[in-house]
């Protein structure tokens, strides 16, 4: 399979994030502070529903005798704690800060950088949508996220400005990754590429019930932003170890029954 199969729904993902951008900054300048603190208001809802429906994964998870709402939780205790330890949160503000000098962004840069990278990163579709691209070259999981993207940065450029379009950056590193990294090893993994098969894979379900408390809190970090109280956010950036430990957990966990 070409290189331009793997990676073609990682590249309309980025169009759509950029294509949201441009909208949302052309239109943000053109709403008083009022209506864009609504926006931001109203995709805190909608993301929150989004959030809750995945977690809602943890149900259909047991490690052994342990339910998945329980090795969520661990994952993400773990989680925090590697994540405060390496400093990523720090790192994120410090990537985004590093862009707005470079590229003389203004305003709001990096808090839009930031929240977008993890709206846009965290979540079934980033996995699952990654896998079908690079397995099969099928982009309609990632055609679809990037529909959910656009809008939504719509409506963070709107209030936080150019900083969300260089989330683009983010999303093509990240989704790209796995889409060229999955024909080396994730059907051996996940049991093949079906659709199927991943949404039902215990693996990927509690990934994505993690990914979705994750999201909750981002959730509540764009309520916050909408009501103009930043400084009591989620360091969501903080949790993002637990994506990568919850599947070892799990694995863990079965064999011990």
């Amino acid at each position: 399979m070409g290189l331009l199969s793997q990676l073609s729904g990682t590249l309309v993902n980025v169009g759509a994030v950029l294509l949201g951008t441009l909208l949302g900054l052309t239109l943000g300048g053109r709403l008083p502070e009022r209506t864009q603190r609504t926006l931001l208001q109203t995709l805190s809802l909608v993301t929150l529903f989004i959030a809750l429906d995945m977690a809602g994964s943890l149900n259909k998870v047991t490690g052994g005798s342990i339910p998945g709402v329980l090795l969520a939780l661990l994952s993400l205790a773990l989680g925090v704690v590697i994540g405060e330890a390496l400093g990523i949160e720090e790192a994120l503000t410090r990537l985004g800060d590093d862009l707005k000098r470079r590229f003389k962004g203004g305003g709001r840069f990096t808090e839009g950088f930031v929240a977008a990278s993890l709206l846009f990163c965290i979540g079934p579709m980033t996995v699952i949508g990654g896998l079908q691209n690079g397995l099969t070259g099928d982009s309609s999981t990632y055609v679809l996220k990037s529909t959910l993207d656009g809008i939504a940065a719509l409506a963070l450029a709107s209030a936080y400005g150019i900083g969300v379009g260089f989330s683009a950056i983010t999303v093509l590193l990240i989704q790209g990754g796995i889409s060229l990294a999955a024909g080396s090893f994730a059907a051996g993994l996940l049991g093949g590429a079906d659709p199927s098969i991943l949404k039902t894979n215990p693996y990927v379900l509690l990934i994505t019930g993690a990914g979705g408390l994750m999201i909750v809190g981002i959730s509540w970090n764009l309520m916050l932003a909408g009501l103009g109280l930043e400084d009591r956010r989620v360091r969501v950036g903080s949790m993002l170890p637990a994506l990568l430990l919850a599947p070892l957990l799990l694995l863990l966990a079965s064999r011990l029954g």
